[in-house]
């Protein structure tokens, strides 16, 4: 039987590491319309703010099915009660398998436990796979809480308390 263990882990590790570099160049070659060389990898990963993902200010999740590095994501604190989901990313060889879904609750359940009682998120309009997962799992788009270049609509969910 396959199955998913999902769980904390520091954002540098080798599997952490080359999930956020696969992470970097699906988003950056779907936005460029080419692939990402290694190089504008590099650079995009650079000064990322990464290291915030580690409590008290965040906390990152390598999720593994069959003991394979296949998804991840994040939570940045934001303020004493608001968490930023970032960062959410499953290979494509793993898509279809549950993984978002259960990354998404990994997720929510970490962010309460760093205080959150609600998540909000930024994508692109052009990312529509998650998009629709953020639907399915009860974000609502909510009025832009930031800006950037890449912001181009915002969701956002209540969490209620700590599990």
């Amino acid at each position: 039987m396959t199955s998913w263990h999902l769980a904390p882990e520091a954002f540098d590790t080798a599997a952490a590491t080359s999930l956020r570099r696969d992470y970097y160049d699906e988003v950056a070659s779907r936005y460029w319309q080419r692939p990402a060389t290694s190089q504008e990898i590099d650079e995009g990963l650079t000064n990322d703010g990464v290291e915030l993902l580690t409590p008290p200010t965040g906390q990152f999740v390598v999720g593994r099915y069959d003991g394979e590095a296949a998804a991840c994501g994040g939570v940045l604190m934001l303020d004493a009660e608001c968490a930023e989901l970032t960062r959410v990313y499953l290979r494509p060889a793993f898509r279809g398998k549950q993984g978002a879904g259960l990354m998404l609750e990994v997720l929510e359940h970490e962010a309460r436990l760093l205080g959150a009682s609600r998540m909000v998120l930024n994508t692109r309009l052009d990312l529509i796979e998650a998009r629709s997962l953020y639907v399915r799992n009860g974000y609502r788009e909510i009025p832009a809480y930031c800006t950037g270049p890449y912001v181009e609509i915002c969701y956002g969910k209540d969490l209620g308390q700590a599990d």
